[in-house]
């Protein structure tokens, strides 16, 4: 009599089980969210399970109430650092398009990310001021412009640039899909994607 056969699970060489937390950080209009979802589409072909959590749907969703001062963005920021912290740690990719304007707060996002031993890169979505104002995809720098509103970061309100983030981006020096294989290799330079 034979032993019966286990069957083996199929493996992939390269398959990719650990988390992390990718923040985009930069002006409105830089192109964050757009880099943000070109990258996920890739990395899903790949079969990587990836959330991008939009600043957007965050202040629907989650945030909802929270105004725009700084203790009210610190809070949002704290907000979307800990669920990306939650998914990251659960073997998620979490890409966070997420403006964040106040490096203390982005800092405090990395210390979580540090003391749990998730994975957490910075990026900056370099994007001059002038040319985020001509894409203007919300419409946001023109209505800054006709008085309608105040407090456009990058603008009229503090933006906090980077001093040395895991990698800038200048994305008006390149397509959507150079600046998201540019991140791409990164993410597989640091053995994540």
């Amino acid at each position: 009599m034979t032993a019966p056969q286990t069957q083996q699970q199929p493996t992939r060489e390269n398959h990719v089980t650990t988390g992390a937390t990718v923040w985009l950080t930069g002006l409105p209009s830089a192109g964050k969210t757009t880099i943000a979802y070109e990258l996920a589409g890739r990395l899903r072909a790949e079969g990587r399970r990836v959330e991008v959590l939009d600043g957007d749907e965050i202040r629907t969703f989650l945030s909802a109430g929270l105004g725009f001062g700084r203790e009210d963005r610190d809070t949002n920021v704290q907000r979307i650092g800990f669920v990306a912290e939650l998914l990251a740690r659960n073997g998620v990719l979490a890409l966070v398009p997420v403006i964040a304007p106040f490096a203390d707060s982005r800092e405090a996002v990395r210390k979580r990310h540090q003391a749990n031993g998730t994975g957490y890169l910075e990026v900056h979505v370099a994007t001059p001021v002038e040319v985020c104002s001509v894409r203007d995809v919300k419409g946001l720098y023109a209505k800054q412009a006709a008085g309608e509103i105040s407090g456009l970061t990058g603008v009229d309100d503090p933006y906090e640039a980077p001093d040395s983030p895991d990698l800038r981006i200048e994305s008006q020096d390149q397509t959507v899909q150079e600046s998201a294989a540019a991140l791409h290799a990164l993410l597989t330079e640091r053995g994540l994607a």
